[in-house]
């Protein structure tokens, strides 16, 4: 909560004054009165908060591994009051940095700011007074403030009977967190990760400059800022295109014991991508399955009760199982054929018989599958808790290799795993090379991700089999490019953009020539 200055407006400005010394770390023994003129406006100071619990709140993410303490918590109620702190900092003799905060979800603190300032960004959600997302009157798109939850976005879309068609697996993340990363699920084979599916972007720069771009207008901007791990700006704003949204789908896992045989399908599935398409599928994930208890975890509840145990035996027998998962959408126009179109698609598939399961479900509950998981894992006190994730592109050529060393030689020997373990193929064509993200080079890449969750005293045990996995890859030649990166040093920082490098260097010199934004990434500061 911000602190109020109940104090006459010049005794404010020396208690505010002095309170933005401590943070910049400005000696005691200089004159106030020098640095009156520099003081921002009282509104925003008046929102600068030191309170313990805002503090400590900005101090942790969802990973539960870093603790960063920064000297104060900005919740802003505009973009103005964004902007004016970040200028203030800019042109401070003693600047310091700010990283904007979502929805803290971040697992190696890329959103925390030590001795800085965090921006609360969902504070500014119960200031748009219902304009936060607005659909435009031919339904196109929608502009979306930066702060918004895709949870949200999904559900004020859907009143108008459209929806983004780029999604993430969890949706309780906000707009501008995912578009500073690259926002990636089963649906970007296809769509793209949705860093390729905005059109437009307002974004506060480290100068505090509040720039409009897209691909016509400031486009160096634009795309440095989508997967820029916020090093260039903070996204206030970005506007997202829409399709007419599906009523249902139809949800579709099936359980594989080859890895060549599960690969092969997806690559096949994922072969026919077209947006306008009607043959395609909508969304192509794959995951491993190991004996480490219920074949359903918090990704979603799907396997009925009663194949549990036979599941659990075939993993028992088998080491690993694979699993793939599609889905196909559908409404009144292709209710009667659906059913028909999907098995066209998927015949000739070389699924374990017998262990094909099918789920019919409301297109939002699909979506939003993560969400019942989290409910039940907060109820058991197993949602706040360590997570040392690891999340990795794996060339197409190498996918083999990594099963059979990191999978199976690794992972499997270890038998510590507790999580989701998600591989799933993607078509690099869908995105964009000017965007800072950064991808394989072969057209077929492989996100794998290991969401794992561990306890307090046991996290470290998770890290070192990451580390194992990062030195295998290294080792044998298996090129792969983290995401979601975590790095502490420049060089590895250098080593991963490789050719994009130059320019990401450039770039920050050009929108943040002071290292501002986001140092919980540990790019420049």
């Amino acid at each position: 909560m911000a602190v109020s200055f109940p104090l006459p407006s010049y005794f404010t400005a020396i208690f505010i004054i002095s309170r933005l010394m401590s943070i910049v770390g400005i000696s005691k023994h200089w004159n106030i009165m020098n640095i009156l003129p520099k003081l921002p406006p009282l509104d925003v100071a008046d929102k600068l908060s030191v309170d313990p619990s805002a503090v400590e709140s900005a101090s942790q993410d969802f990973g539960h591994i870093v603790r960063s303490v920064p000297r104060a918590v900005l919740f802003p109620s505009s973009v103005d009051d964004i902007a004016t702190l970040v200028k203030f900092s800019y042109d401070s003799s003693v600047p310091f940095t700010l990283a904007a905060r979502g929805h803290g979800h971040s697992v190696r603190g890329q959103a925390m700011a030590e001795n800085g300032v965090v921006v609360d960004m969902t504070s500014m959600k119960k200031h748009r007074n219902g304009t936060g997302i607005r659909v435009s009157s031919d339904r196109l798109y929608a502009d979306v403030g930066g702060e918004q939850l895709w949870f949200d976005v999904l559900n004020e879309t859907l009143k108008h009977g459209v929806a983004p068609v780029s999604w993430t697996d969890y949706l309780h993340l906000t707009v501008g967190g995912t578009l500073s990363n690259a926002g990636i699920s089963g649906q970007s084979f296809r769509y793209g990760p949705q860093i390729s599916n905005v059109y437009d972007m307002d974004v506060i720069t480290g100068k505090g400059d509040i720039i409009t771009c897209s691909p016509k207008n400031n486009s160096e901007l634009f795309y440095a800022v989508l997967g820029g791990l916020g090093q260039f700006g903070i996204i206030t704003r970005a506007r997202i295109p829409l399709d007419p949204a599906p009523k249902r789908v139809k949800w579709v896992r099936m359980l594989y014991n080859d890895f060549t045989a599960f690969t092969r399908d997806q690559e096949l599935l994922i072969s026919t991508n077209g947006r306008r398409d009607s043959s395609a599928l909508d969304y192509v994930e794959g995951s491993i399955m190991m004996d480490q208890g219920s074949p359903d975890s918090w990704r979603s509840s799907f396997f009925p009760p009663k194949d549990h145990k036979r599941i659990a035996s075939l993993i028992t027998n088998h080491g690993i199982i694979y699993c793939l998962e599609v889905v196909k959408h559908y409404d009144d126009q292709n209710e009667d054929t659906v059913d028909k179109d999907l098995r066209q698609v998927l015949e000739g598939l070389s699924y374990m018989s017998g262990f094909m399961l099918e789920k019919d479900v409301v297109y939002a509950e699909f979506l939003n599958r993560v969400q019942s998981g989290e409910v039940k894992f907060r109820s058991k006190g197993l949602w706040d808790v360590p997570h040392p994730w690891l999340n990795l592109f794996v060339p197409k050529s190498q996918i083999s290799g990594f099963n059979d060393g990191v999978f199976k030689g690794i992972v499997l020997k270890r038998n510590i795993t507790k999580g989701p373990v998600l591989v799933y193929p993607m078509n690099r064509h869908k995105w964009d090379d000017r965007m800072s993200a950064v991808i394989p080079d072969e057209e077929v890449f492989y996100a794998v991700g290991f969401l794992i969750s561990s306890g307090f005293h046991d996290w470290e045990a998770f890290d070192d089999q990451n580390k194992e996995i990062l030195k295998f890859c290294d080792e044998n030649g298996i090129g792969v490019k983290q995401y979601l990166p975590h790095f502490t040093s420049k060089d590895e920082w250098i080593h991963h953009f490789g050719s994009k490098w130059e320019t990401f260097q450039q770039t920050k010199h050009q929108f943040d020539p002071k290292m501002l934004l986001s140092p919980g990434q540990r790019i420049f500061n």
